[in-house]
């Protein structure tokens, strides 16, 4: 397995991912019908081909070589360019457990040597998720609710880089 830039070629195939990843992580929680819906909004290809082609920013993929295990996207934020944050980091539900999403999240430290801290946000019932990043030496910074699509609570990790 290794790890690569996506190129739009990939899209059909991320898009795939992250449907079957976000259906086996959340439809206990909110319900197949809430995360289809959350899906078409956050998933398309329109959409992930807005963030490949954002500037100052890496859309990677983790190829076994006959299908996708993983991804990851992280941005500089705009106001301030020592802080990365995560947007995204899927691994198929078959491949987790795996090295998968550490193999993801060094490349995407790697990618953003300058930077001085990393960001993201989980679901607070995403507990697999939380420990996770927090093994990957995350802590927590607050937490706050979601947006109008749930009802959850998310919580902010970071990490110092360099």
């Amino acid at each position: 397995m290794f790890v690569r830039t996506a190129s739009e070629r990939d899209l059909e195939a991320v898009r795939a991912l992250l449907v079957e990843t976000w259906h086996a992580t959340y439809d206990p929680l909110y319900g197949a019908e809430g995360v289809t819906a959350i899906s078409e909004r956050w998933h398309s290809v329109v959409w992930l081909k807005q963030l490949m082609r954002r500037p100052r920013s890496e859309f990677i993929v983790a190829d076994t070589g006959s299908e996708l295990a993983g991804m990851a996207y992280a941005a500089i934020k705009e106001s301030d360019s020592g802080l990365v944050e995560v947007e995204e980091l899927d691994v198929r539900p078959s491949m987790q457990g795996k090295g998968v999403g550490r193999m993801l999240l060094a490349e995407l430290e790697e990618s953003f040597w300058d930077c001085r801290l990393m960001r993201l946000e989980v679901e607070e019932k995403n507990s697999r998720a939380l420990d996770f990043y927090r093994a990957g030496g995350f802590v927590e910074l607050q937490r706050r609710p979601a947006t109008r699509w749930v009802n959850a609570t998310i919580v902010t990790l970071e990490k110092p880089l360099g």
